[in-house]
Parts: structure tokens; C-alpha cells; sequence
């Protein structure tokens, strides 16, 4: 049997139980970053931008493929598979970094900080590629990946809001609530995009001009929407440096770290879960990130169809995040999760044969359907098991952020190596199914499980047991 530490855990400050919960004017602020900041995923993962990107590639190299290679510091990259190995980079940098940021804003109270740098820094890459030309094209490729570094970072100290401003029953519904406000934003945003792209004639504009319009529109919107959560969001729960503490803030952010590291010992189930995660994960957002790239240059579709394809995926989106956020609240969480993981799996045999036509838009409206489906059941499932009134929110977000950054790494890397290995990306889409197949195994480990752990007190906080959900169960049994 496992010991448990000597090391006591630290209270929470006597500010955490000042928040309120289900407060109406401080969830619908939470849910507005999502709308804030989806616009990123969706202009400039999702559609405009891999277009965009491929036309540059194909501008630089003087071809007719967004495969060609090009010279990226010295290097003969595949255009197709420098954009995966950028994403990568970005997630790989991030995370790096995010544990030491996380468990520094929960022991400093700078979380909202954090949050607002990371956004600021997005946003500001979204305008600067604005300047992406020919010219600019390894430039770029750098304020991409830092836009992304943006993005990524923002998340982490978002998320961790959610178990200090809603209560548990409230999870699941508070988090497809924040993917349906995305999908709206972005899909707003993207439409007027469209309308700069598609009318860019009637505009007197240049379509490059246009297009590029649409990134310094997108950190704008980022930007400017942030402000109402950065208003309404309470102040961070987190512990300052006591006067005596010689060490400082700067320091206790790796002590901090150390403790929830030393709590994750003793919660098997969340362990567990973190695994699961960081598998299927891989396919999923892999898939996300070179949905566009792959209807461009395996399918040759054309790019109104594209981005139409990606409207029609935020669309069904907010459908399937209530779907199943309904489902979960019957058969339970962890089998909601399996079902649509093994759908996942359905979709990576369906990819590689897809041809373009109606096959490529029904594909299309399964993805959409478990898209936010799945983002939002595995954020409020991850809320429920890990232990409750923790003071180390962010720190242990940042478990659950690190989890998804190196599973996008190792994703998108894997996806643009057999892509360039076999000249094919139908075999990198099919390849994905192993990612899916474990994830579902490990998810049924947990299947009938009361997933909370009750962690010994010597690592628990401050307080009697709490209460142990069985989020893998329905609701009625609970």
C-alpha cells in the first residue's frame, strides 16, 4: 500500500469560499471567452488560414501543391507537413511551460494575469499575420506558432474557473454551454470573413488582402470579447507569499507544482482518466487541425466548399456539445465519453476512403456532431473527478492542459511523418484509429467506477471527505 505524505496540505484561502456558484452574471461571463477566443480555432486552425497557408506554399515553390517541399531554415519541409510540424512546436513549447505558469498563478493569485498575457498575445499574432506574404512566409510561420502559444496558454487559466464558479451538477451543462457561445462567435465571425473574401471584388479589394483582413479581424474579436469575462471573472483563490517567506512567489510556483504532482499519486481514477484523455486526444485534435489541409490537397476541393464544410461543422457542433451533455446526464459520463470515442474510430475508416461529394459532408456532420461533444464532456468530466475545493485549480488544470499539448504533439508530429513517408495523408487519417482504440480501453477501466478518489488527509484539503460522484454512472444511480 501506497504511503501517504507527511507534508500538510495548505488550506484554502478564505477568499474561495467567497465565490459564489451558479452566480448567472459570472458563468454567462466565463462562457464569453469561449466566444472570444474560438475565432482562433475556427479562421485560423480550421479554414481560412490552411487555405491560406497553401496558396503561399504554392507561391513560394512556383507549383500547384501545398505539398510541395519548401526551405524552412535550411530544411526541404513538405508545405502540408511544416504547417502539422508548427502546430507541434507551439503545443510542445506550451507544454512545457503551462505547469510552471499554472501552479505559479495559484500560489501568487495572478491567474486572470496569466490568462489576459497569454490572450494578448494570440490576439496580437492574429493581427501580425496580417503581413504574411511570399516574402514573410518563415516569419509567419513563427507569429503562427505564437498565436497558437497564445491560444493554448489562455485555455489552461480558463478552464480552471469552472469548478471555482459552478457547482458539479452544473459542470457538464456551464461547459457545453461555453462550446455552443464558441461555435456562435466564431461562426459569426467567420461569415462576415467570408463575405470580406467572397465579395472582395465588389469590395475593390485584392483577395490576399482580404484574406489576410480576416487575421487582423480575428485578433481583434479575440481581444475586444476577452474584456467581458476579464470583468466579470471573480479574483483568483490563490494563496500569496506569506511576509516571512523568503523564497517568494517565484519559487513556491515549483512547490506548488510538487504538491498536486504528490496528490495525483494517490488518485488513481484521475490518473487514469489523464491517460485516457491524452489518447483519443490525439486523434481528435489532430483531425481538427488538418481537416482543411486534407479536403484541399486530397480532395482538391474548392475553398468556398471548404470553409462552408467548416460552417457546417461549428453548426452541428453546438447540436452534438447538448446532445451529449443530455446523454451524460443519463448513462453517465465516462459511457457518454466511450460512445463517442468509438465514433471516432468510425470516422478514421470513413476518412480514408472519403471522396469528394456527399460522402465528404456527411463525414462532415458526424465530425461536427462529436466534435464539441467530446472537447466539452472530457473538461466538465475532468472538473468531477478531480478532488474538490482543491486550492490548486490551475495547477491541476494544468495536468489536464499538459495532457491534451503533448498529445497534440505527438499527434500532428505522427499524422505529418506518415504523411511524408507515404505521400498520402488518407494512410495518416487511418492511422489514427490506434490513438482512438486505446482511448476507448482506457475509458472502459473506469466504466461503474465512483471516479472521485478520496485521497488520504495528509494530501486531501482542508475539510471532511468530500462527496464521491460516480460519473460513470446515470444520474439515477449517483
Amino acid at each position: 500500500m501506497t504511503t501517504a505524505s507527511t507534508t500538510p496540505a495548505a488550506a484554502p484561502d478564505a477568499s474561495f469560499s467567497d465565490i459564489p456558484k451558479d452566480d448567472k452574471r459570472i458563468t454567462r461571463g466565463w462562457t464569453f471567452y469561449d466566444w472570444a477566443n474560438s475565432v482562433y480555432p475556427l479562421v485560423i486552425t480550421s479554414s481560412i488560414f490552411p487555405i491560406y497557408w497553401g496558396a503561399m506554399v504554392k507561391q513560394v515553390t512556383g507549383t500547384d501543391s501545398g505539398k510541395s517541399p519548401v526551405d524552412f531554415l535550411g530544411f526541404q519541409v513538405p508545405g502540408s507537413s511544416l504547417l502539422t510540424y508548427a502546430i507541434s512546436a507551439a503545443f510542445l513549447l506550451i507544454a512545457l511551460i503551462s505547469p510552471f505558469l499554472t501552479s505559479l498563478a495559484d500560489f501568487s493569485g495572478r491567474k486572470k494575469l496569466f490568462m489576459q498575457i497569454f490572450c494578448y498575445l494570440g490576439a496580437a499574432s492574429c493581427t501580425a499575420l496580417f503581413f504574411f506574404t511570399p516574402d514573410t512566409f518563415t516569419a509567419s510561420t513563427f507569429v503562427f506558432i505564437s498565436a497558437t502559444i497564445g491560444f493554448s496558454g489562455s485555455i489552461v487559466f480558463y478552464n480552471s474557473y469552472l469548478p471555482l464558479i459552478a457547482s458539479e451538477e452544473k459542470y457538464d451543462s456551464l461547459s457545453a454551454r461555453g462550446f455552443s457561445m464558441g461555435y456562435i462567435g466564431s461562426v459569426l465571425l467567420l461569415v462576415i470573413c467570408l463575405g470580406l473574401i467572397m465579395g472582395h471584388e465588389t469590395l475593390g479589394l485584392e483577395e490576399g488582402f482580404a484574406t489576410r483582413l480576416a487575421f487582423l479581424l480575428t485578433g481583434i474579436w479575440w481581444a475586444g470579447f476577452a474584456q467581458i469575462p476579464f470583468f466579470t471573472l471573480p479574483a483568483d483563490p490563490g494563496r500569496p507569499a506569506g511576509a516571512n517567506d523568503e523564497a517568494g512567489w517565484l519559487l513556491n510556483g515549483f512547490r506548488e507544482l510538487g504538491k498536486v504532482w504528490d496528490q495525483l499519486k494517490h488518485l488513481p481514477n484521475l490518473k487514469r482518466f489523464l491517460l485516457a484523455y491524452f489518447t483519443y486526444n490525439m486523434g481528435v485534435q489532430t483531425v481538427m487541425y488538418v481537416a482543411t489541409i486534407f479536403g484541399d490537397e486530397e480532395l482538391k476541393l474548392e475553398s468556398s466548399a471548404l470553409i462552408l464544410t467548416i460552417l457546417l461543422l461549428q453548426l452541428v457542433g453546438i447540436l452534438g456539445a447538448w446532445l451529449f451533455s443530455k446523454l451524460s446526464e443519463r448513462i453517465g459520463n465516462t459511457r457518454a465519453l466511450s460512445w463517442s470515442v468509438f465514433i471516432w474510430m468510425l470516422i478514421c475508416v470513413a476518412g480514408y476512403y472519403v471522396q469528394a461529394g456527399w460522402s465528404f459532408y456527411a463525414l462532415a456532420s458526424v465530425i461536427g456532431l462529436t466534435m464539441g461533444a467530446i472537447q466539452s464532456l472530457s473538461r466538465s468530466t475532468y472538473s468531477k473527478i478531480m478532488p474538490e475545493n482543491t486550492p490548486n485549480t490551475a495547477a491541476f488544470f494544468s495536468f489536464f492542459d499538459v495532457t491534451e499539448k503533448l498529445s497534440i504533439v505527438i499527434g500532428t508530429a505522427v499524422f505529418g511523418v506518415i504523411a511524408q513517408i507515404t505521400g498520402s495523408m488518407r494512410n495518416s487519417i487511418l492511422s489514427l484509429i490506434v490513438f482512438f482504440v486505446l482511448g476507448l480501453i482506457f475509458l472502459l477501466t473506469l466504466r461503474g467506477r465512483k471516479l472521485r478518489d478520496e485521497p488520504p488527509l495528509a494530501v486531501n484539503a482542508v475539510g471532511p471527505p468530500p462527496a464521491t460522484p460516480n460519473v460513470g454512472m446515470p444520474a439515477s444511480v449517483k
